[in-house]
């Protein structure tokens, strides 16, 4: 059977925009589960399915016949070609063998819907696949896009294809969501049944999963002394957890005029996926403000290690927009310490959506902070910029630990399960229940519940208009530009959970929705640390005053000015706390409620929840 057969019948058409055009009714018709019950949540705890994975890779044939092609399958969290641990492996197999290798890469609407994936994340890795492809061309080696609709189906569709190939192995780096586990799980066996070899294997993380222990064995639910242990362990095997993994190398020749693969090529990367089209003014925003690419993504790193903040460079701006000022010495790394919560200036790296989506290594980045300071040891200290920043990227790798070890908290279940009794208002949002990813549910798992449209606290929150001019900011920040430094996410983060007592899963998936660096593990490890749910939380007790922390995180008020320019006139304290006066003479709402009132009422329905959870 020709090939270009095969493929249609197995997936879906040759043209990737053909097929995705065929995904539409299904990707918005679907509707997955959103919280799983507490038993059903503490089984998947009790069995984490990233070690039956392990197992299922480790039991696949350890010989199988020579293919026509071996085969990398792309994911979202793995966009680029260079320092690519399961591309390498699989180029070296296809160089071994003088066989071609094929990249595929699987649009998958409704995991998109299931996740919460929003249009501006699937629009950036549209983009940076389209520039892979071409990067791909020039090694002979193609990317073939393509999409499928039934979720549960994929597996066995993607085996459909190998098979179309005749290729008889497959690399693939893990993804660690519950979901992605168990598809990949049921892909091996399906795999192994056919004569196919899978090879999944880490490449997200520094130091993957599971390795980092208490000294019972268990995984830490606590920061300090993971990062402490994790330190170590890297500074102990630098050249294991920072080895920079060789490039792909090219096809065979003659792979272009190949009857098998030859129409591989002519596979385009297509510009949107019905259900997730950013209208033009927002996708010429994210193209300035967040381009593609990995070359793109190293300058960003670059400009980050070696020049200073600037004022110009605070909201909505080309992150490479010319006029940078050189300083190792006094570079934004270098300040990082003292200046990362400071928003009126680019303090912060801004990589976060490029690591998000696997543009750039984070094997990478630590290799250049040990470059900059040329020092064979990795900088985790408190006291230094780097050590500061190292520790930030420890924090990426803690929350991916805590999905592995308690998958609990990507099914909608917070992690402190006596806090699943807070009484949060009601808020009237489709699903708003949940705001988890639709992972790991069962037919007696609750619905999503709730009626069509937003209270009015919640809609005020999600427009920037709650009277809090720190709040808004951030949120309309996030609107324009799908990105908001850290702090800010903290403090509106923490303004819809205890101000306003919206259940922590609205918010967790409208950051995901928005943001196009929203990633599971980290956005939900940071909703439930502000929402005192999580692993090491934020004490319920604990409640950010929004108009102190305002003064702190944005002392000139540029940042406010910028987003909230009613506010424009005013300075001091009245810009983060304008007066009755002055809000109601320029437009600008009232707060909803005072920070004594919500704070007061958040402290007694967290008292509430603890003391029925003792009953």
């Amino acid at each position: 059977m020709p090939p270009k057969r095969a493929r249609v019948s197995s997936i879906s058409d040759s043209k990737a925009s053909v097929a995705v055009k065929r995904s539409r009714t299904t990707a918005t018709s679907f509707a997955p589960r959103k919280v799983a019950t507490a038993k059903n949540a503490a089984a998947v705890d009790a069995n984490p399915p990233l070690g039956k994975l392990l197992e299922a890779v480790k039991n696949q044939n350890t010989k199988v016949k020579k293919g026509n092609a071996v085969v990398y399958w792309m994911r979202m969290a793995d966009l680029r070609i260079s320092d690519n641990h399961a591309l390498s492996l699989a180029s070296a197999q296809a160089k071994k063998e003088e066989i071609p290798l094929i990249v595929l890469f699987v649009l998958s609407p409704q995991d998109y819907k299931a996740h919460d994936r929003g249009p501006r994340r699937i629009d950036f890795t549209l983009r940076n696949l389209a520039m892979i492809r071409n990067s791909l061309a020039e090694l002979n080696v193609p990317l073939y896009t393509t999409s499928h609709s039934v979720r549960k189906t994929l597996p066995a569709a993607v085996l459909t294809t190998l098979q179309g190939w005749k290729c008889t192995s497959i690399y693939g780096n893990i993804e660690y969501e519950v979901d992605e586990l168990r598809r990949d799980t049921q892909f091996c066996e399906l795999a192994k049944a056919k004569g196919i070899r899978t090879t999944f294997v880490h490449n997200k993380c520094i130091i993957e999963p599971g390795v980092i222990t208490t000294k019972e064995n268990k995984a830490y639910s606590v920061y300090s002394p993971f990062e402490r242990k994790w330190i170590s362990a890297l500074n102990e095997d630098l050249d294991r957890y920072l080895q920079a993994f060789p490039n792909p190398q090219p096809n065979v020749d003659g792979v272009r005029e190949d009857l098998e693969f030859s129409k591989l090529f002519e596979c385009e990367v297509p510009q949107s996926i019905p259900g997730f089209e950013l209208d033009s003014d927002d996708r010429q925003m994210m193209v300035k403000v967040w381009p593609a690419g990995e070359e793109v993504a190293r300058q960003v790193l670059s400009r980050f290690l070696h020049t200073k903040s600037r004022a110009s460079q605070m909201g909505a701006v080309d992150p490479l927009a010319e006029g940078e000022e050189s300083s190792d010495k006094t570079s934004r790394i270098m300040k990082y310490g003292e200046d990362r919560d400071s928003a009126d200036r680019d303090t912060t790296s801004r990589l976060s959506p490029y690591l998000c989506a696997g543009v750039i290594s984070v094997r990478e980045c630590v290799r250049a902070t040990l470059e900059l300071r040329k020092s064979k040891k990795v900088d985790g200290s408190r006291d230094t910029g780097v050590g500061r920043w190292i520790q930030e990227l420890a924090w990426r790798d803690f929350y991916t630990d805590v999905l592995v070890s308690f998958p609990r908290v990507s099914m909608g279940r917070p992690y402190l399960e006596k806090y699943a009794a807070v009484e949060w208002e009601a808020h009237q949002e489709v699903g708003a229940g949940g705001g988890g990813v639709g992972k790991g549910y069962s037919d007696d798992d609750p619905d999503p519940v709730g009626g069509g449209t937003d209270a009015e606290a919640l809609r005020r929150w999600k427009e920037g208009t709650t009277g809090v001019p720190v709040v808004d900011a951030a949120m309309r920040c996030i609107k324009k530009m799908g990105w908001v430094h850290n702090r800010f996410r903290m403090i509106t983060a923490m303004y819809l959970t205890k101000h306003l007592m919206i259940d922590w899963r609205v918010g967790e998936r409208y950051f995901m929705e928005n943001l196009i660096d929203g990633d599971l593990a980290a956005n939900n490890g940071g909703w439930q640390w502000s929402a005192s749910t999580g692993v090491d939380p934020c004490p319920y007790f604990r409640i950010f005053n929004p108009y102190s922390q305002s003064t702190k995180v944005d002392p000139t008020g540029d940042f406010i000015r910028e987003f909230v320019p009613e506010l424009a006139k005013l300075r001091g304290p009245d810009l983060h706390n304008p007066p009755t006066s002055a809000a109601n003479k320029l437009g600008y709402p009232q707060p909803m409620i005072s920070h004594q009132e919500g704070r007061d009422r958040a402290l007694q329905r967290f008292k509430d929840a603890g003391a029925a959870s003792k009953a």
